[in-house]
């Protein structure tokens, strides 16, 4: 045998060998960092928990004043000049107003807190009754906070479909959040480049529906970017694929992705897409019988 060309053999199998344990020792320390970043993430959720409440709490009793207000100066109108009494109406109604919305964009706060505490801090392994389309909703407020966060020029419209009378399905809420999250990012991510690619003709959408299959429930996640290509669509959910550039993606969500619907869920999980126009990702759940 020619001792070159085994030794070349040879020495082709290490690098190759050694390319893999480099990239197993990446994916190992991108773990550790979603590990602290969990961690990081329930402290900081918790810690803005508190005044979220406060805001809740003194935006309804602030709200109860007003109402009180009104009720006195509807007693008083009657010796007071009409003119003050107007004017007086209009304030409480401005700051009523004003009470509202800052009590709606508390709700949406403490929404995505829902969210993060979710993901950081589910029990991993245990069913519970889940209102899917609430959780699907607060996932997709959580990935564009979190698009929004890394960069303040994104920015997409977002529909929602979702089928009222699907009602609780038992699922590992921590787990689905992370397939919902995954591909949520993705489609943030994909509908952002487009934008990039083309800035005046585009509108990035992201659109979410779900149906009640009987004894399954139907989630679809679908944005308008550049879809994928026909060529991957066999590899995405193989483990450490990605179409994104380096250093932008670990190829393992889609994977684990799979992992859940599949393995742990007995569902499915598939992709429709047309490249160059849009992709969207399909998943059924299984619903149990012990769930009301």
């Amino acid at each position: 045998m020619d001792e070159t060309k085994y030794d070349s053999n040879n020495s082709s199998e290490r690098e190759k060998i050694e390319d893999q344990l480099k990239d197993a020792r990446k994916q190992i320390e991108e773990c550790e960092k979603m590990a602290t970043l969990g961690q990081l993430t329930a402290g900081i959720a918790h810690e803005i928990k508190n005044p979220l409440n406060f805001i809740k709490n003194f935006s309804e009793l602030t709200l109860e004043l007003i109402q009180e207000l009104n009720g006195e100066l509807g007693k008083l109108a009657k010796s007071m000049d009409q003119k003050e009494v107007e004017y007086l109406k209009g304030i409480l109604a401005d700051m009523s107003g004003n009470i509202m919305k800052i009590s709606e964009h508390g709700k949406r706060a403490e929404s995505i807190i829902r969210g993060m505490l979710l993901y950081a801090h589910g029990k991993s392994g245990e069913h519970v009754p889940t209102d899917i389309n609430a959780m699907l909703t607060e996932f997709v407020s959580l990935g564009y906070q979190g698009m929004r966060a890394s960069d303040n020029t994104f920015n997409i419209k977002i529909e929602h479909d979702h089928d009222l009378s699907i009602g609780m399905i038992s699922v590992v809420q921590q787990d689905i959040g992370r397939v919902f999250l995954n591909l949520i990012n993705n489609a943030c991510y994909a509908t952002h480049q487009k934008k990039k690619e083309h800035p005046d003709d585009y509108s990035p959408l992201l659109k979410t529906s779900t149906r009640n299959l009987g004894d399954q429930v139907e989630i679809r996640i679908r944005d308008n970017g550049n879809g994928i290509p026909p060529s991957l669509t066999e590899k995405i959910f193989d483990p450490f694929f990605t179409t994104k550039p380096a250093g932008s993606g670990t190829g393992l969500g889609l994977s684990i992705s799979y992992d859940i619907i599949v393995n742990q869920h007995h569902g499915e999980i598939k992709v429709e897409t047309i490249e160059g126009e849009f992709a969207e990702f399909i998943i059924r759940l299984p619903k149990t019988k012990d769930i009301i």
